[in-house]
C-alpha cells in the first residue's frame, strides 16, 4: 500500500471523536488511502466495514518487530491518533521513519504517568508526537512543564461531530410514532445503577414516554432491565408491537445519538460507574442532561453543570428533585435545554483547526 494516511482509535467512542478530521482527510486527500486501526473490539467489531477507510484492522501488539512490519506493510505518510493512545514502539517506528505523527482532541491531567517522577519512558513517547492538538489551556501548560511546545489548542472534535448529527439528523419514524408528540425522557448508555433509579422515577410520570437504551445489550442485560420495569407499560424495540406503550427499551447498537432528537429530557449513565458516557450527543439536540456523580474527568460534564445545563444526581431523591423541577417549569427546562444546545455551538472548530496542518502534512 502507497501513500496511506493511518488513523488510530481507542476504541468507538474515539472513532466517532475523531471522524470529522477522518471524513475531512477523506474530501482533502481523495488520492490517499485511508487505513484505521483499533484497539477494542467496540470499535473494530463495529465499524470494520466503514466506508471512510480503505482498511480495517486491530492494532497489532506493541513490540518492535509488529511495529516494523506493520508500518512496512501500511506504508503511511502521516499518522493520527485520537485523544489518549501512547504506544511506544510505534511511536519510535514513526519518528525513526520520518512519518509526521499528530494527536488530535489530545487531553492531559496532572495525574497522568507523563507528570509522575517514574515516567520517563512515557515522556520520551511524547518527544516522537509532531503536534499536538489538545482540548484545553490546562493540557498545552503541563505539556509546556515538559518543554513541550509543539502544541495547538484547538477544542474537541466532538464537538463537531456531535453538532453535524443534530444539524441533519436521520429520521426514525417508528420512534416517532411511539412518542406521538408525547413528552419523552431518553435515558441513555445505562447501567443497572442507573436502572434501578429510573425503573422508580417511570411510574411517577405517567404522562411522559420513556425511552432506555443500555449500555450493554446482551439477552441476559435487557431480561434484567425489563424486570425492573411496569411490564404492562414495556416494549423492545426489535419486537414492538403496542406503540402505546410508556417504555420503550432499545435492544441495538447505533441509534442513541439519534434519539434525542425525540427526547425533552436527558439521563447519561456510566456515572455511578467508571465514568459517565456521552452527554454532548443529547446537548446538541437542546437537551438538558442529567447524569450521576462519577463525572469529575469530564470537562463538558463540569462546563455543562456551571451553565445551568447539566445536573449531577447521586441518589434517587435528587434524580426525583432534578426531573420534577424540569417536568414541572417548561421554562427553566427549555432554558436548560438552551444552554447546552449554545454551549456545544460555542465549541465547534476543532476539526477546522486541525484540518489547517494536516491538509498539507506528510
Amino acid at each position: 500500500m502507497n501513500d496511506s494516511i493511518w488513523f488510530h482509535f481507542a476504541s468507538l467512542g474515539e472513532f466517532e471523536q475523531g471522524r470529522p478530521v477522518l471524513e475531512q482527510m477523506r474530501v482533502a486527500r481523495p488520492q490517499s488511502k485511508i487505513v484505521v486501526t483499533f484497539f477494542s473490539p467496540s470499535g473494530y467489531e463495529i465499524r470494520k466495514n466503514t466506508p471512510l477507510a480503505d482498511a480495517v484492522y486491530y492494532l497489532p501488539l506493541d513490540t518492535k518487530k509488529n511495529a516494523h512490519q506493520f508500518l512496512s506493510i501500511i506504508n503511511p505518510t502521516l499518522a493520527v491518533f485520537t485523544k489518549y493512545e501512547y504506544w511506544y514502539h510505534f511511536f519510535n517506528q514513526l519518528h525513526n521513519r520520518q512519518i509526521p505523527l499528530y494527536i488530535i482532541s489530545g487531553i492531559f491531567r496532572p495525574n497522568q504517568v507523563f507528570f509522575k517522577w517514574y515516567g520517563g519512558l512515557h515522556r520520551k513517547m511524547l518527544g516522537f508526537v509532531t503536534h499536538f492538538f489538545v482540548q484545553d489551556d490546562q493540557s498545552k501548560q503541563l505539556l509546556q512543564t515538559l518543554n513541550i511546545n509543539n502544541v495547538t489548542i484547538s477544542g474537541d472534535t466532538r464537538f463537531d461531530r456531535v453538532w453535524a448529527n443534530a444539524e441533519n439528523p436521520k429520521p426514525l419514524p417508528v420512534i416517532a410514532e411511539f412518542i406521538n408528540n408525547q413528552k419523552t425522557f431518553i435515558a441513555g448508555s445505562t447501567w443497572p445503577a442507573d436502572e434501578q433509579l429510573i425503573a422508580k422515577l417511570v411510574t411517577q410520570y405517567p404522562d411522559w414516554k420513556f425511552i432506555i437504551a443500555p449500555h450493554e445489550i446482551s439477552e441476559e442485560k435487557i431480561n434484567k432491565l425489563i424486570t425492573l420495569l411496569p411490564q404492562t407499560a414495556v416494549t423492545r424495540f426489535s419486537q414492538i408491537s403496542n406503540l402505546k406503550s410508556q417504555i420503550l427499551v432499545i435492544d441495538n447498537i447505533g441509534m442513541l445519538s439519534l434519539l434525542y432528537q425525540y427526547g425533552d429530557i436527558a439521563f447519561i449513565g456510566g456515572g455511578f460507574g467508571a465514568g459517565i458516557h456521552n452527554t454532548l450527543e443529547a446537548a446538541a439536540f437542546g437537551l438538558p442532561v442529567i447524569f450521576g456523580p462519577n463525572y469529575a474527568k469530564f470537562k463538558e460534564a463540569k462546563d455543562l453543570i456551571a451553565i445551568g445545563g447539566g445536573f449531577s444526581i447521586d441518589d434517587e431523591t435528587s434524580l426525583k428533585n432534578v426531573t420534577d423541577k424540569l417536568v414541572n417549569d417548561q421554562a427553566f427546562c427549555k432554558a436548560a435545554g438552551n444552554k447546552s444546545k449554545a454551549y456545544v455551538q460555542d465549541s465547534i472548530g476543532a476539526t477546522n483547526a486541525i484540518m489547517s496542518e494536516l491538509s498539507f502534512a506528510g
